[in-house]
């Protein structure tokens, strides 16, 4: 099953992308903003493997995920170790770090301009680019452990005129000081045995978590999610045309992070566009065809012929029809492979396509099994997905989407543990 020449990180993963067998089944988790884990678990396991006790730094303040450190990367036996982009979901950056005691009672460290205000039920309340003048972007309930969008609706918006400019305000060129972001960002990570990951700017092509977009003080054009959904239906020509545009920056700011960082990174997120619910898509495959599957192959064609980048598609949901869409827009991996959704079965998944996408996630269920499931019951899932996925490489291991907030730590170990049984390190 394995080959008998010990990797790197980095090769392990570059391998199991290409379809050949890594010398053991690689892991990740904390690379992106979709394969992370919440602050709340991120300390209980600092405490298990005995780490530096200090509070977890918030990389990702929206989800509220925690920074997984070197140290913590290290006792998981993670291959993957990001650079993030220069500004959050909420439109500041990670910088200054301060502390900050969250609704359910953990003092974190959140950026200077993590600004919030609380309400006289408890509810929290989070500022686009920490301006509290502005209106609130995001909303944490008294109970919650993470942040909602706050849809902010513009009242000059009039549906039968739509600008294109309207849904183009945050899409931009690189600036000098992100081009001097990812300069220093670059050399920290140059020369890690592990791979590097990041997130790609303005790709995401109607991902419905930036559509509101949050990061904006008042944000003008189409904002609302309902309203985003109907412009598939209702303006597909407006819907080509503005990705079309969001296309030709990103491509622009490809080329420059390339120039800057293009040595250093291994696999980039192109785009966090969820089409499928549990048990059915958002969009009808022909729909997705015409208007996604080109932009998605200029991108992917750019990638493919100008760097060494191997490209990550996220899409939760029933999306098994659209598998072959996404293999046609020349993705590389598939994230987060939500095996419990409808048509997603595993063996099914490796069978048909197995051979030409690479599965990144599909370890184990984050809705039930991790957070509710026994130790024994996780093992098992876990040992079946990895028995299912790995075989002759196209797996790269994670929970199916990020670990939510309190799962048990037990549960957590028994998952690395269960990596390890499989991979004979236990």
């Amino acid at each position: 099953m394995h080959t008998p020449t010990a990797m790197t990180s980095k090769e392990r993963i570059r391998a199991a992308i290409d379809h050949q067998q890594p010398d053991k089944l690689p892991l990740d988790f904390g690379s992106s903003f979709i394969t992370g884990i919440h602050c709340s678990v991120v300390e209980q396991l600092r405490n298990h493997y005995g780490l530096e006790k200090r509070p977890v730094k918030i990389c990702e303040p929206y989800q509220m995920l925690g920074e997984v450190e070197d140290d913590l990367l290290d006792a998981i036996g993670a291959d993957v170790k990001p650079i993030f982009p220069n500004r959050t979901i909420f439109g500041f950056p990670n910088e200054n770090w301060k502390e900050w005691k969250t609704p359910w009672g953990q003092t974190v460290l959140v950026s200077e301009h993590f600004k919030t205000t609380q309400d006289n039920s408890g509810n929290t309340y989070i500022y686009p680019e920490g301006d509290t003048q502005a209106p609130p972007s995001g909303h944490m309930p008294q109970t919650g452990y993470f942040f909602d969008t706050i849809e902010r609706l513009d009242p000059d918006f009039d549906e039968d005129d739509l600008k294109l400019e309207d849904n183009l305000e945050e899409f931009g060129l690189m600036s000098r000081s992100e081009e001097a972001y990812w300069t220093e960002q670059a050399a920290k990570v140059r020369g890690s045995n592990r791979a590097i990951s990041t997130h790609l700017n303005g790709t995401g092509l109607g991902d419905i978590a930036l559509v509101p977009a949050p990061f904006l003080k008042n944000p003008k054009g189409v904002r609302g999610v309902a309203d985003w959904y109907m412009l598939t239906a209702d303006e597909p020509e407006f819907l080509a045309e503005l990705f079309d545009r969001q296309t030709e920056i990103a491509l622009q700011n490809m080329e420059k992070l390339n120039k800057i960082a293009g040595d250093v990174i291994d696999v980039v997120v192109v785009c966090g566009t969820d089409f499928g619910t549990q048990a059915s898509l958002f969009c009808g495959v022909p729909k997705v065809r015409e208007i996604w599957l080109p932009r998605y192959k200029r991108i992917n064609d750019w990638i493919h012929q100008n760097t060494n980048w191997r490209t990550f598609k996220h899409s939760c949901g029933a999306i098994e029809p659209l598998i072959e869409t996404f293999i046609d827009s020349g993705f590389d991996t598939l994230n987060p492979v939500q095996c419990s959704a409808t048509g997603m079965d595993p063996l099914g998944l490796k069978e048909k396509y197995g051979d030409r996408i690479s599965f990144w996630g599909a370890g184990v269920n984050t809705q039930q099994t991790l957070p509710f499931g026994s130790p024994e019951d996780v093992r098992k899932e876990v040992l079946n997905r990895c028995e299912t996925f790995a075989p002759g490489g196209g797996f790269i291991f994670n929970a199916i989407h990020n670990v939510q907030a309190l799962t048990p730590v037990e549960n957590y170990i028994a998952m690395i543990d269960a990596i390890k049984e499989y991979n004979g390190d236990k």
